[in-house]
């Protein structure tokens, strides 16, 4: 456990990025070769589109990251935050408690947030519009998003007291469960609904991304689960009948344009009558 603590607390941008890349090759090769969908469409110019909005992501995460040093940083000297209010405990289950609550605080209450505020959901909408959800659809993500996520996730690490070690952690590992989620794959069912019991699924995700309600307002979960279940905001749907979107961008002019994709927070309100 000391030679991961060590590593993350000083992990290099370049392996982060690497690790990044790598899981949206794995994840792609193994999709284009045994997809559960076969999507009728261009899968690089649909790629080149969310690879856009990853970097835009890295981009804006790197900018910030200064924030979130002096935050994790502040908290260790002041000994300020619940991991650090807590009796001292087993390294293994101290890592496992932060982990979660770090997904409660930077993944599951943003995006949960995300649903219920409207001026929110104008930049987290562009997520829902991606029809071909593949594992390039992981950080297909406004901005403007990625923005109010890096906020959310600093304030996490602010509540929680949460080492910058493990804040790594929790990133890379996020990295590879949203890329798996999103990968156009399938497990057996029983295995998959097993798994979703404790981490996110392809299944269980493919729920949040069906173009109606309420399945589109369900399994918030980012890594682990257990926080759709405890909160009440998990669904269950056949994959079989899922259909991929929201209804109120289903034209390819809206959905599969970059400049219309980036507009799309500062257009009209519009429902899905019209």
């Amino acid at each position: 456990m000391d030679t991961i603590i060590t590593y993350f607390d000083s992990i290099p941008s370049p392996h982060r990025v690497m690790i990044l890349a790598s899981g949206i090759a794995i994840f792609w090769v193994i999709e284009s070769v045994v997809p559960f969908i076969k999507f009728k469409y261009n899968k690089w110019q649909h790629a080149g589109i969310n690879i856009f909005f990853t970097i835009t992501t890295l981009l804006v995460n790197f900018c910030l990251a200064f924030i979130l040093l002096k935050t994790s940083n502040w908290t260790s000297k002041a000994h300020f935050g619940l991991l650090e209010w807590l009796p001292t405990m087993n390294i293994y289950l101290y890592t496992f408690l932060g982990l979660l609550l770090l997904d409660l605080m930077g993944a599951y209450l943003i995006h949960l947030i995300e649903h219920k505020i409207a001026f929110l959901w104008r930049f987290h909408l562009i997520h829902h519009t991606d029809t071909w959800i593949d594992t390039t659809s992981a950080n297909r993500h406004h901005p403007g998003e990625s923005v109010l996520r890096f906020l959310f996730t600093t304030l996490g690490v602010l509540l929680i007291g949460t080492p910058m070690w493990m804040v790594f952690l929790y990133q890379t590992l996020s990295i590879i469960a949203t890329q798996f989620s999103h990968a156009n794959i399938s497990l057996p069912k029983k295995l998959d609904n097993l798994m979703s019991y404790i981490i996110v699924t392809p299944d269980m995700h493919k729920v949040h991304h069906h173009y109606v309600l309420p399945y589109t307002d369900s399994n918030y979960g980012n890594i682990f689960s257990v926080w759709d279940r405890f909160f009440g905001t998990f669904l269950y749907l056949d994959r079989e009948k899922i259909v991929y979107g929201i209804d109120t961008h289903s034209l390819p002019n809206e959905h599969n344009d970059l400049e219309n994709l980036l507009k799309i927070p500062f257009q009209k309100k519009r429902s899905s009558k019209n």
